[in-house]
């Protein structure tokens, strides 16, 4: 981490900026980034030079290659070499690509964590410092490799009272524990968090329903799902998953927020609450998107649906350019969020797949 140290310190003071930053700000980091991973990151160099692109042609963050969120299945796109202190994420397989699972590596998660709490505090806490905390997913000692648990577990230690727990064990979710915390929230009055996975929550709804009950918890609680479905749960078209939630735990869908992320980010989208869906999707100053033709890279004109592209200055160690496989829509504030491509968007994704590989096995 020597060479990077510099560029991780002035990367953690850029994230923990008061008031966020300006165009020109973002783009002298993303440019440093990129000088960076160009020649730390063979793959990644390999897919630029193919494309014609070098660190003399790059201008502003948008001109940074998108690389295929596929890659990150096919190579270990990382700057520092291996070290016994790494940690590393992994997707969950369960998207196409099949058994395979792309790899995130992170030497620190300094970058991370920060990344992760500032916008936390901002979009999820709103202003309150800590509240009861319920996880609705398994922590970092049963999935060491999961970023969603890191993540939710860093929510609770961060943000979480001593009466925080985490419900979901080997054996399911511990409905009679979670019952007995949503009742004593209920008992108190005080304002109660429930996060976890979107299909843990259809699994507690479905629970309640049998069972008859619901729960009515109190005024400033909030719920955060994250992940979707991924074929562990009845799927719920949107109005109808966020309207069962609300009635079935008393939390207003104004106060049910998704958080949309990735295991090759670093960094998190939230939205403002499910009052109305699709719900606008935005996040910090260390992150910016656009849309995209995923046959051409080009942006796509204003009004148009197009494959989200992100930039995220914390993924300091990968490529900070990544044309995802997601559908958006530009919206004021941020995006709409439409769902997985297919067609000729599918086409065009796998087309970049394709592309990266031609470029890496040269």
């Amino acid at each position: 981490m020597d060479k990077a140290t510099p560029l991780v310190a002035d990367l953690l003071a850029f994230i923990a900026m008061e008031d966020g930053c300006t165009d020109a700000q973002f783009d002298e980091m993303a440019l440093r980034l990129f000088a960076h991973q160009f020649a730390a990151n063979a793959p990644f160099q390999s897919f630029c030079r193919l494309r014609g692109i070098t660190t003399r042609n790059v201008k502003s963050w948008a001109d940074i290659p998108a690389v295929p969120i596929d890659a990150f299945k096919a190579l270990p796109l990382r700057c520092e070499p291996p070290a016994a202190g790494d940690r590393i994420f992994m997707t969950s397989g369960t998207t196409r690509g099949g058994s395979m699972r792309g790899q995130h590596f992170h030497p620190l998660l300094d970058v991370y964590d920060l990344s992760m709490t500032r916008n936390f505090a901002r979009r999820f806490m709103r202003g309150t410092e800590r509240m009861p905390m319920g996880i609705l997913f398994p922590d970092e000692v049963a999935m060491p490799n999961s970023s969603l648990a890191h993540y939710l577990d860093l929510a609770k230690s961060a943000f979480g009272t001593q009466a925080s727990q985490t419900f979901v064990t080997p054996q399911g979710i511990d409905l009679d524990g979670l019952w007995a915390a949503l009742e004593a929230a209920e008992r108190s009055g005080e304002p109660y968090a429930l996060l976890g996975a979107s299909f843990s929550f259809v699994h507690v709804i479905d629970a309640l329903r049998q069972q008859g009950r619901t729960f009515q918890l109190p005024p400033g609680s909030r719920i955060l799902d994250t992940g979707g479905y991924k074929g562990q749960s009845r799927e719920l078209p949107l109005d109808a998953f966020y309207n069962e939630l609300s009635q079935a735990l008393g939390v207003p869908r104004s106060h049910c927020i998704n958080m949309y992320g990735m295991t090759e980010l670093s960094t998190q989208f939230y939205d403002d609450g499910n009052a109305v869906v699709p719900s606008v999707k935005s996040g910090p100053h260390w992150i910016r998107s656009r849309l995209v033709d995923p046959v051409t890279g080009r942006t796509v004109p204003a009004g148009e649906r197009g494959i989200l592209v992100h930039c995220d200055l914390a993924n300091f160690n990968a490529v900070t350019t990544i044309l995802t496989e997601d559908v958006g829509l530009n919206a004021e504030g941020g995006f709409l969020l439409l769902g997985r491509a297919e067609g000729v968007e599918a086409k065009g994704c796998s087309l970049a797949v394709e592309e990266f590989a031609r470029a890496t096995a040269a």
